[in-house]
This record gives structure tokens, C-alpha cells and sequence, in this order.
């Protein structure tokens, strides 16, 4: 883990409040693993205070980018920033997401912001030769960033306005039975109720599921214990997410149980 004060490289609204940061950090490209986040200070200020936890989006060289909504003060803080502006970062942290193992097809589910994660680990489970599909989905196609950051995308919209009418999980259902994955793994990221319904759907199917987990995580390194999450099965009643985490097999966790995003 390093903390840097990093250049901004880029900055951009790439879909409806979907916005993305660049910045240019050789040590946190090459140490970053699939499912990784940063902890960011938004601002050289008290106000606001603590940092932000946010997953690498996508890693090209030796620039890193993020992605994020606008939600409050420490994301639009972010959204304003410009080419040439400084961040304090501090990254990698997290335990990355478990992809090894023998499976055929990888399966990337993500709703909305939770596409975070499924760039970086595409791309290296496709450098690893598996096959990889990504269903993505939001209310509407404004804000989705269709724009060649998925591999074999497939996209689900509640209106129908893009891909497939309705979500992630059905559109997940539609792929399995007109395709023939072979051996799958899924994994995925979004809010909480898509989680849920997701993992009840998988259990159904025998498809083994791993969770990308979003919650608020002030240090990041695990001291101010803010990012619980009840584990259902081992010795420990809970883990931080932070440094368990962020990436769980689902059917080892309560995720009812896991502190709100906002």
C-alpha cells in the first residue's frame, strides 16, 4: 500500500451523473489486483474529512482511473477536479477478487456505479484466456458509459431503452439459457437488493457467486472499524470489509447486515 500525492491526468462525465478521474501513479498500477480500491481524500481541507473508498475502474500504463456518481460533498468535490490538480491517494488496499480455480466462462454482473471493479478484472481474465462476458445494467441508457470499457458487454435497462428490458439478474437468466457457458463463475458489483436476488438466483442455478461489497470505509486499513459485515459461516462473527474484504463468496456473509453506502 503507498500513499501519493498523484497528478491528475483527465477528468470526464462519461454517462448521466456517471463521472471518471484519471491520475498517473507507477506503483499503484503495477501493485493493483482485480477488485482493489483506493481511499481518497477529496480536498486539502477538514471539510470534508474522511476519505472516500473507491474501486480502480481501469488501469492503462501507468495511469489509474476511477469512476463515480455524484452523491455528496466528497464526490462533487472529485467531479470538479482538472487535468493538472493533485490528490492524496492511498492504494491498494483490499483483499482482491478470488478468480482463480477451473472454470470456462467468467461472468461480470454489475448495476450501475458497481461496474467499478469489472474493467481491471476482465482484462486479466481474458489475459488468462477465459472467457468473459459483462452484464451491466441501470435505470436507463443515459446513464450507462457504453463506450468499449466492457468486454462482450451486454446491457439491461428497466425501460428498455438499451439491450435487454428489465434487470441484471433476468438478463443474466436470458444469457444462460440461449448461450453455453460451460463451467461459469460469476461476479459481481452493485447495490445491495441486486446482490440479494442475484445470489438467491445463483444458489437456484449451482453457479458459484463472489461479491464485490460497496460501504463507506473512512481509513481503509481497518482502525476505525466502521465497515462491518456479519460473516454467516467460520470462527469470526464479523469482518471489516475493508480488510477482508471487499470481495466475499456470498454465501459467506449476511449482507443484510452491511452498513449503508450513504
Amino acid at each position: 500500500m503507498f500513499q501519493e500525492t498523484v497528478t491528475i491526468l483527465g477528468a470526464n462525465r462519461v454517462a448521466e451523473n456517471v463521472h471518471t478521474l484519471q491520475f498517473g501513479s507507477a506503483r499503484i498500477a503495477r501493485t493493483t489486483r482485480p477488485g482493489q480500491f483506493l481511499n481518497i481524500r477529496p480536498a486539502d481541507t477538514l471539510d470534508p474529512l474522511l476519505r472516500r473508498a473507491y474501486s480502480v475502474h481501469r488501469i492503462r500504463g501507468e495511469s489509474v482511473e476511477i469512476i463515480f456518481n455524484v452523491v455528496g460533498k466528497g464526490s462533487a468535490i472529485l467531479a470538479a477536479k482538472r487535468a493538472g490538480d493533485t490528490l492524496d491517494v492511498m492504494g491498494p488496499l483490499g483483499v482482491p477478487f478470488h478468480y482463480e480455480g477451473e472454470y470456462e466462462t467468467a461472468i461480470l454482473v454489475s448495476g450501475g456505479v458497481g461496474i467499478a471493479p469489472m474493467p481491471v478484472l476482465g482484462d486479466v481474465l481474458a489475459a488468462e484466456g477465459r472467457r468473459v462476458v459483462n452484464i451491466h445494467g441501470a435505470r436507463t441508457a443515459g446513464m450507462i458509459a457504453a463506450d468499449g470499457r466492457l468486454i462482450n458487454p451486454r446491457y439491461a435497462t428497466d425501460d428498455g431503452s438499451l439491450g435487454f428490458r428489465g434487470n441484471v439478474v433476468s438478463a443474466l437468466a436470458a444469457f444462460l439459457d440461449e448461450s453455453s457457458p460451460g463451467a461459469a463463475r460469476v461476479f459481481a458489483c452493485g447495490p445491495n437488493r441486486m446482490l440479494s436476488a442475484l445470489g438467491a438466483f445463483c444458489t437456484e442455478r449451482g453457479l458459484p457467486l463472489e461479491v464485490s461489497l460497496e460501504c463507506q470505509m473512512a481509513c481503509g486499513i481497518g482502525i476505525c472499524q466502521g465497515c462491518p459485515v456479519e460473516m454467516a459461516t467460520g470462527e469470526r462473527k464479523f469482518t471489516l470489509v475493508c480488510t477482508h474484504g471487499p470481495n466475499y463468496n456470498i454465501s459467506d456473509i449476511v449482507l443484510d447486515s452491511l452498513p449503508s453506502v450513504h
